[in-house]
């Protein structure tokens, strides 16, 4: 993100909301990364790229780039256009050169927002694009209550422990591997959101 553009989204987001990083000493710096993490608000690129100090990219639909203004906003969040109906491999090559560029790459595996905070299932494109480039990937969960933002919501965004590339290789594409993956990221996800499933299965039990 550029600077100045970064800083200063840093000091709206900090007026607005009540907004808490956690987790920052889990990000690497020497290495670009998949970020790979929950939806929640159409903001959550930009919250996203807050504490990063390495440029970090996303893909955003052709026609949000219409609005000359707002398009070069986002580019400077860095955004760029993935145009609907392109074949789902050029936008993973797409996504692979990012990384091999040096970039970190947001990609949110859910592929929709969610509007109760609950964590979806996710699809296989993020352990094909780990998979592919050889990056590690890093768990990141964006939590607030309720449907939308508000102001002075409390806003906290959480990294956890980096998956290293190692663990999640795959000797092959097949859907039961990339399957096997895409669990392994979305239980860290989960469990950045939602707490460790011990945790949420003994409150079930007292309730």
């Amino acid at each position: 993100m550029n600077a100045f553009v970064r800083y200063t989204v840093w000091g709206i987001y900090k007026l607005f909301y009540n907004f808490h990083i956690e987790g920052t000493e889990n990000i690497p710096q020497d290495r670009p990364l998949v970020m790979a993490s929950n939806h929640r608000s159409y903001a959550d690129p930009v919250i996203l790229t807050m504490p990063m100090k390495r440029k970090v990219t996303y893909m955003a639909k052709e026609e949000l780039f219409k609005n000359k203004l707002f398009g070069w906003f986002i580019t400077k969040l860095g955004a760029f256009p993935v145009k609907r109906g392109s074949g789902d491999m050029q936008v993973i090559d797409d996504a692979v050169s990012i990384l091999n560029s040096g970039r970190h790459l947001v990609i949110f595996p859910e592929g929709t927002r969610s509007k109760d905070g609950k964590v979806g299932k996710g699809k296989t494109g993020v352990a094909l694009i780990a998979a592919k480039s050889g990056a590690d990937v890093l768990p990141c969960g964006i939590i607030f209550e309720g449907e939308k933002l508000h102001f002075r919501s409390k806003l906290t965004l959480r990294f956890g422990k980096v998956i290293p590339a190692s663990e999640i290789a795959v000797e092959d594409a097949s859907p039961k591997a990339l399957k096997a993956v895409k669990q392994r990221i979305m239980g860290a996800i989960t469990e950045l959101v939602e707490g460790p499933a011990e945790e949420k299965d003994t409150s079930a039990d007292e309730n």
